[in-house]
């Protein structure tokens, strides 16, 4: 089979990995445009295009996905499959075009999670289990007849960036065994059930990640290892913005009356802040205009009012 690999981000690298070193005739990668970063301002290429470009792939950086240039230059690559991993929201002319079809890596158990922050919000709900899911696509996002799966468990300490370094690269192996299928012409595949319970990840904002203290210890440290390391979850104290990337159930201190959302300090080792059923320890932090740190090493140049 030719086939067309879609991606951006470093998520999808593996899955491209694997195809190329498992001998698939990758015959184009799309991936987004070059963009100016750091303080030079220079442009960069995607993960994806610099992997590319380090094995010799054909490399397409359209602007405009339905632009007739780019649409010309799909149809002459004749590929017979097209592979999503983590790239834009395709036009019809584009993900209908390959015979075989176009199938998407999506980072969750669908129809759970469909949406832009799959990882993020299932560690943020408390679930213990995601996984991932190959699916045909369609015209409404991540709705597509659902080719295969993997379950991967979500430990009581992961974070975002535990879950998606394992999904990474379990997800490149089902993007595998996916294409084998489909080249075997063994797949079977199911439609997505809708219901009332279905759980959405919609992409997330700044004003997303602030913290709501109210909650319950619990349900605020699965919010901050939701949005840890990125983008992380963030609270105000003394007029400042505070990131806070970990957080452990804390042990009963002798305190008065504090209220949900107040902190209590030694000043040397520990900062608690009151949720709506107790206190959550703040292990790791990052004042605005400093660098993440250990709490007590904060402790050591800031003292909190």
């Amino acid at each position: 089979m030719k086939i067309i690999f879609m991606g951006t981000p470093e998520f999808a690298v593996p899955s491209l990995q694997i195809l190329v070193e498992n001998g698939w005739d990758v015959v184009g990668v799309v991936t987004a445009p070059d963009k100016p970063k750091g303080r030079g301002k220079k442009l960069q290429g995607t993960p994806i295009k610099d992997y590319a470009v380090s094995v010799g792939l054909n490399v397409l950086q359209p602007t405009n996905l339905k632009s007739t240039e780019f649409i010309t230059e799909l149809q002459a690559l004749q590929a017979d499959l097209q592979i999503v991993v983590a790239f834009r929201m395709l036009p019809e002319i584009v993900w209908n075009m390959p015979a075989g079809g176009t199938f998407n890596l999506h980072a969750s158990l669908l129809p759970q999670y469909r949406g832009a922050a799959p990882i993020n919000w299932a560690i943020m709900n408390g679930e213990t289990e995601t996984g991932a899911t190959t699916f045909f696509l369609q015209h409404e996002i991540d709705t597509g007849h659902i080719i295969d799966q993997i379950h991967e468990p979500i430990h009581t300490d992961d974070n975002v960036g535990d879950v998606y370094g394992r999904l990474m690269n379990n997800g490149a192996q089902l993007v595998l065994d996916t294409v084998k299928k489909i080249d075997a012409d063994t797949v079977v595949t199911k439609p997505q059930e809708d219901s009332s319970e279905l759980k959405s990840a919609p992409k997330i904002h700044k004003e997303t990640c602030q913290i709501n203290w109210s909650q319950s210890a619990e349900s605020v440290r699965n919010f901050i290892r939701g949005l840890s390391p990125y983008p992380a979850a963030w609270t105000m104290w003394n007029d400042k913005v505070f990131k806070i990337y970990k957080t452990v159930h804390a042990e009963e201190r002798e305190h008065g009356d504090v209220e949900v959302g107040a902190y209590i300090t030694d000043g040397k080792k520990y900062l608690s802040v009151k949720t709506q059923d107790g206190f959550l320890d703040i292990v790791e932090l990052q004042m605005e205009g400093k660098k993440r740190m250990e709490t007590a090493d904060l402790l050591r140049g800031y003292k909190f009012e």
